[in-house]
């Protein structure tokens, strides 16, 4: 049997993954209806630079521009603050 449903496939995802090393693949089904597929990774799959290089060069992705965030800094600059915060807490 190559087909589970999610429940089933939950409860064996061990064995499913041990066959899926050894070659086989996998159909996940809800309600019947496949809805995902496990298999191994192919040899040549690229990496994923390489992936995410293609998905922007077809338009399908858009990266975040690259900024300078600024540096993080201490959010009190007085030592002690903790000990005085648990403190006024406690009053």
């Amino acid at each position: 049997m190559n087909s589970y449903s999610i429940y089933e496939a939950k409860a064996r995802f061990s064995e499913l993954i041990r066959r899926v090393r050894r070659g086989g693949t996998i159909i996940v089904t809800y309600r019947g209806a496949p809805v995902a597929e496990i298999r191994p990774i192919e040899a040549g799959t690229p990496a994923l630079e390489t992936r995410l290089e293609d998905l922007e060069r077809r338009g399908l992705l858009v990266r975040p521009p690259d900024t300078d965030s600024p540096d993080l800094r201490p959010v009190a600059d007085r030592p002690g603050a903790l000990r005085r915060f648990l403190e006024e807490r406690a009053e």
